[in-house]
């Protein structure tokens, strides 16, 4: 309690009042950078006075600017859960919030951002160590980050964060600032390695990284979107404490800001997770031609973290015990960084069947398992049309042209994506010979995958996909005649390897079947 500040120490003792009434405190926590106090249904968090260089709250001045900072930027993803800024005013031995006991001649002495209180029992990251995420929230989020990127703010002083240069500028202040844990949490191989992989990238993806910024894909992103960043409030899903106090820590390449996550999920061993969540991401932005550079994204946010718990190698203050966890820890995310740039063999696979032949769910279910991206056709269709994914498709869709441009789409991407060493789950009814040639004629690693169920399920599962109507394909039960008229076997020219798959067995069965 002595080594409280006055201020949290009348919170302690309810000498802190707000509209005539006393705060009754019933917790307090605190990171290095704040003291966050909770009473009832409130959250009240003050700033630290601290200078840490990437970040500068040593002033009174300085923590009312980002205290606003904090309700603006923060409003974007989480409106619910911030209420405003509030200045506290000390009157004789007690501190009022805001001026509920009327003009208040004094100056404030401090200011606090006020939030609506959750539990903690309600946090994402308490969610998955329950076992409860599913994934309907990873689609929510994803849909979520989504949104928020294409309406995020973007101007030429943010876009020059993105550029290669800037970037690599980022990678190398990491890996001088870790050299010293080299023999403590990583080996010097791992880091000269990771350090030579990091910067091949950017040697030969300069060009990428111009058309980012050309295409306006730098913004004010959120900069820390993990899962103890994320919860569940007012019956949705918040997204809250982004990184207000450092402009260059959130404005960022979007596919960056959303890679954040991912990383977060492989790391706690969930790579289904993040695979489930990075490919509905790309599904609603349409954003594939940013993957080629998610390796290094992906990478970066794991060096990060690993320098972050390195940090706490050299603290004084940390026990025996605890600095034993952050070297482990650090560990980890060291490996995981650079196993993210280590080239992989990419493998393509292409699903082919009548509609309702559980082509997607398979698909969705291998790219999961293999880390693969998934390419859906009636995604990129809609794509092309620029029409939303959930709105229903004219005639016009569905034209002989626009399947040929849609088809030869999916092959443009799987090629990219594999140079990238992207392994790729083509969704599409791949009906016709010449549709199936072109991906091997293209020199695709491919394997076909027949979907295959009867009839009669086929027609259930179109019913009730309609009926939920929250699928992005539009084909329904009526099509179903004209496709079998229409689907042309396999042919003797065709020599890529081709699979008969029985949809009516349980997923888990089938990628036991297709992967061996």
């Amino acid at each position: 309690m002595k080594e409280l500040p006055p201020l949290l120490q009348a919170f302690a003792q309810g000498e802190v009042w707000e509209q005539g009434q006393s705060i009754v405190q019933d917790a307090l926590l605190q990171t290095h950078i704040s003291y966050v106090v909770l009473a009832g249904d409130w959250a009240y968090k003050l700033k630290k006075p601290v200078n840490f260089g990437f970040l500068d709250f040593s002033t009174l001045v300085q923590r009312q600017h980002f205290c606003y900072e904090e309700l603006r930027l923060n409003r974007r993803l989480a409106a619910d859960l911030y209420v405003g800024v509030v200045p506290i005013f000390q009157v004789g031995d007690r501190y009022v919030l805001g001026n509920a006991m009327g003009e208040n001649p004094n100056e404030p002495v401090e200011y606090a951002v006020k939030m609506h209180r959750f539990r903690q029992e309600d946090l994402l990251l308490a969610w998955f160590e329950a076992g409860q995420i599913t994934e309907t929230h990873l689609v929510e989020i994803a849909d979520r980050l989504a949104e928020f990127h294409r309406t995020a703010t973007t101007d030429d002083r943010i876009a020059q964060f993105g550029t290669a240069a800037a970037l690599q500028a980022v990678a190398n202040d990491n890996y001088q600032a870790t050299e010293r844990y080299v023999g403590r949490a990583q080996t010097a191989e791992q880091w000269a390695a990771t350090k030579t992989a990091t910067d091949q990238v950017f040697a030969e993806q300069t060009e990428r990284f111009g058309t980012r910024v050309q295409q306006g894909k730098i913004r004010e992103c959120h900069g820390d979107a993990h899962l103890k960043n994320i919860c569940w409030f007012g019956g949705k899903i918040q997204i809250f404490d982004c990184i207000e106090f450092n402009e260059p820590f959130r404005f960022s390449d979007v596919l960056y800001d959303a890679a954040f996550l991912a990383m977060d999920l492989d790391f706690r061993g969930r790579p289904d997770f993040a695979n489930i969540f990075l490919n509905r991401y790309l599904a609603v932005t349409g954003d594939y031609e940013g993957v080629p550079l998610l390796p290094l994204f992906l990478s970066m946010r794991a060096y990060v973290r690993a320098k972050v718990t390195s940090f706490l190698l050299d603290d004084p203050a940390i026990d025996g015990e605890t600095q034993a966890q952050a070297k482990e820890e650090a560990a980890v995310y060291y490996r995981l960084a650079a196993a993210y740039l280590q080239p992989r063999p990419p493998r393509v696979y292409a699903m082919v069947g009548l509609s309702g032949a559980g082509k997607s769910t398979l698909s969705q279910a291998l790219a999961a398992k293999t880390g693969a991206i998934w390419l859906r056709s009636d995604v990129i269709r809609k794509h092309l049309a620029g029409l939303p994914l959930l709105a229903r498709g004219e005639d016009d869709l569905y034209t002989p042209e626009m399947t040929a441009r849609t088809y030869q789409r999916l092959t443009e991407l799987a090629q990219e994506l594999t140079r990238g060493g992207w392994s790729v789950v083509l969704d599409a009814k791949y009906d016709r010979v010449h549709l199936r040639q072109a991906l091997t004629e293209a020199g695709l690693p491919v394997t076909f995958l027949h979907c295959q169920a009867p009839p009669e399920m086929l027609a259930q599962r179109l019913w009730a996909r309609a009926i939920a109507g929250t699928d992005v394909a539009d084909a329904t039960v009526d099509l179903l005649a004209a496709q079998q008229a229409a689907f042309e076997p396999f042919a003797l020219s065709e020599t890529a390897p081709y699979r008969v798959v029985d949809t009516t067995q349980p997923v888990t069965e089938l990628l036991t079947q297709v992967l061996g």
